[in-house]
């Protein structure tokens, strides 16, 4: 089936190339001309399927969020174990921190993906039709962790999670797993 007669087809097309443009030059940067010859379509393509240039980002957030619902399901996993294994939930804070802060360490350590999902998630600050989808991962982190240390904690990690994953992706260095872990454990136990 050609790409005339597969709307959806050019559309997802459309949103794979927008993201390969932010990767390499950035949302500031790119343009609906650039995401055309990526994707290999005319310019009007582009305009057609997403008249605003928000709206082609948007796509390009679109589908990075369905990498990130796979990834928060896969964090979700190694901080909830599933319910009949051996180990069924992590009671210990400990652990706890030194599971999550090894999972920030494995995200930044694919830097190049890592700074393609904070810039997508940086647009939202200035579009607010991409908030909803930038919400995504900090709710998400949220949510799994709250079951396990509370409401409250679970905010103050997960702030403190997005902090070091963002200085990571600046500096280009790798996280420091003992001292994330540290301060992990000792927002758990905060409220405690």
């Amino acid at each position: 089936m050609g790409a005339r007669q597969d709307p959806e087809g050019r559309k997802r097309a459309l949103a794979q190339a927008v993201v390969e443009v932010v990767a390499e030059v950035g949302v500031g940067r790119a343009t609906h001309r650039m995401v055309a010859a990526r994707a290999g379509v005319p310019l009007g393509a582009t305009t057609y399927y997403f008249p605003t240039l928000n709206d082609l980002i948007a796509a390009g957030l679109a589908l990075v969020s369905e990498t990130v619902a796979a990834e928060l399901e896969a964090w979700r996993a190694a901080v909830h174990p599933p319910t009949g294994t051996a180990e069924t939930a992590i009671g210990n804070v400990d652990e706890l921190a030194a599971r999550l802060s090894r999972l920030v360490a494995e995200y930044v350590a694919d830097q190049p993906k890592a700074l393609l999902e904070y810039e997508l998630y940086l647009a939202a600050a200035r579009s607010p039709a991409l908030r909803p989808l930038a919400r995504a991962w900090l709710d998400g982190v949220h949510a799994l962790l709250a079951p396990v240390v509370g409401d409250a904690p679970a905010r103050s990690i997960s702030a403190l999670v997005d902090g070091a994953m963002l200085q990571a992706v600046v500096t280009g260095e790798p996280i420091d797993g003992r001292g994330l872990a540290i301060a992990i454990r000792n927002l758990a136990i905060a409220d405690a």
